[in-house]
């Protein structure tokens, strides 16, 4: 008689977000260098834009590190946050999910004061600033004319490495051929590789065994359910992002 499932407990995990942690590969290549260029850039403001997952968030840490910018949070913005950029003058400042951003003044306001200073403003968003609402016309102009790097969905090698490190954030110790078995049967997408490592380890986690090409195998069923589960996710987000 087999013993009983064990309970996938949802334990944290910490990603590794420092820069040797970074993986570059030819689809984020354009945007690594011009965080490289910093600060010659030929305008106050850089947007970098990719899908959730692309390591957007992990560039802008390290971008952050290396020249002390404050990281701001763009559902968050609120003009009482930018009081302080005011007498600390940072160099440069980090803006995540700019196109979430609620009032496109107070995005107006934080470019004013950077540019007015000659400093930088990074945006990390989903899509270039031409598809956002923006209903001020200044910003707009402003925010076209400057430049845009995108990062690229994962080429094979790119979507493997992913997959181990994402592993290895987990302390998750997996053989090459598990990891090239997924890579080349999942989504090509970032956010992808990231969920089908957590279904395969609560799978693992559930049977009480450790992380194998049969182990993986079985669990096809389930990341493909989750992969719909998330596509359909993803689509209803963009359908009430439209309206």
């Amino acid at each position: 008689m087999s013993g009983p499932r064990q309970l996938p407990l949802p334990l944290a995990h910490r990603p590794a977000l420092a820069a040797d942690d970074f993986l570059v590969a030819e689809g984020n290549r354009a945007a690594v260098a011009w965080l490289d260029r910093w600060p010659d850039w030929p305008a106050p403001a850089l947007t970098i834009i990719g899908p959730e997952g692309a390591g957007k968030t992990h560039l802008a840490r390290i971008f952050a590190e290396r020249t002390g910018a404050p990281i701001f949070e763009g559902r968050r913005l609120a003009r009482a946050a930018l009081s302080p950029l005011v007498e600390g003058a940072p160099a440069a400042v980090v803006l995540d999910d700019g196109d979430q951003v609620p009032d496109w003044t107070i995005l107006f306001h934080l470019y004013n004061i950077l540019a007015g200073r000659a400093g930088h403003l990074l945006i990390m968003a989903r899509s270039a600033p031409s598809r956002w609402p923006i209903d001020l016309p200044d910003l707009r102009s402003r925010l076209l004319t400057a430049p845009v790097a995108a990062i690229e969905p994962p080429g094979d090698e790119l979507l493997a490495a992913v997959l181990a490190k994402h592993f290895s954030d987990r302390g998750i110790a997996v053989d090459p051929d598990v990891v090239g078995f997924l890579a080349i049967r999942i989504e090509r997408s970032f956010a992808a590789a990231q969920s089908v490592v957590g279904v395969i380890d609560r799978h693992a986690l559930a049977v009480g065994r450790r992380i194998t090409l049969p182990l993986v195998r079985a669990a096809l069923p389930e990341l493909v359910r989750d992969a719909d589960d998330r596509r359909a996710g993803l689509e209803s987000n963009q359908r009430h992002e439209s309206h």
